[in-house]
């Protein structure tokens, strides 16, 4: 099929678009002294488990949303490097302009900062077309369309990019340690259970869009709500490790700053939906 001009501009707004995006869900991170600081401290073990958690994530995410249609698995890999491409820039860009990154400092630093955030905004881009598009180019572009994230899998890959794209807004701070080290355990299950009812009234129970009605609450409760907080722990503590929190932390503390990691990370579980 011949690539006509009205594609390219099609193309390019799509483009743009992902810029946006990649800026208005990347800058709270790009703006956070903790992300600086783990440019040069982070081990080169935990920024490549990071690049290969991520690099499959951003495939799935150009398959169920995408900066623009796509039409086969080609389509989906290139959109994700594009997508990653747009993260660097975004991210090189803006830490050149806030001098955090400057001429002189190593290569493996100034790398280290960038992969770091471009992940996130290439995140963003990709979920550009779902958030700021007009409603006609927004629809579902997979192959099989909205049936495609109705299966059993899917919704639990879109929890996922959901409960890890908000938790890692907050997880690089030292306030989820504080807040972690001022909690008693009858706050830890409190707060467990605010993160289940809330994980389960988003994806079910409000009326937001995109949610499904269930017949049965208490099989949608164990059947997506309880792996969906299951969810949002492994990402609570996974997101400990990549950050280097879980150094000189008990068992028992370690436990506690999971709770509270998983309470953004449920948000984002039960939101995926609506961003997705």
């Amino acid at each position: 099929m011949a690539v006509t001009a009205a594609d390219d501009r099609q193309y390019a707004r799509s483009l743009a678009r992902a810029f946006g995006g990649a800026l208005l869900f990347s800058f709270p991170l790009l703006m956070t002294m903790e992300m600086w600081w783990l440019g040069f401290t982070i081990s080169p073990l935990r920024l490549g488990v990071f690049v290969l958690v991520c690099l499959p994530l951003l495939y799935g995410l150009s398959y169920y949303a995408g900066f623009r249609k796509t039409y086969g698995p080609l389509d989906d890999g290139l959109d994700a490097l594009a997508a990653l491409a747009i993260g660097f820039v975004t991210a090189g860009v803006l830490l050149t302009l806030f001098g955090v990154i400057r001429i002189g400092q190593p290569a493996d630093e100034i790398l280290g900062k960038l992969a770091l955030q471009a992940f996130p905004a290439a995140i963003g881009a990709l979920l550009a077309r779902k958030q700021l598009a007009a409603d006609g180019d927004a629809q579902s572009d997979g192959p099989d369309g909205e049936n495609a994230r109705d299966t059993y899998g899917s919704e639990l890959f879109l929890m996922a990019v959901g409960a890890l794209f908000i938790a890692f807004n907050v997880a690089p701070t030292e306030e989820m340690v504080l807040i972690a080290y001022r909690m008693t355990p009858w706050h830890a299950l409190g707060l467990a259970a605010l993160s289940i009812a809330l994980l389960h009234a988003v994806v079910y129970s409000l009326g937001f869009a995109g949610q499904h009605p269930h017949e049965r609450p208490w099989l949608a409760f164990a059947h997506f709500t309880v792996p969906g907080y299951a969810i949002a722990l492994l990402v609570g503590l996974y997101a400990q490790w990549t950050f280097g929190h879980m150094e000189g932390q008990g068992i028992g503390r370690l436990a506690m700053t999971t709770v509270v990691l998983a309470f953004p990370g449920a948000l984002g579980a039960g939101a995926a939906r609506l961003l997705v």
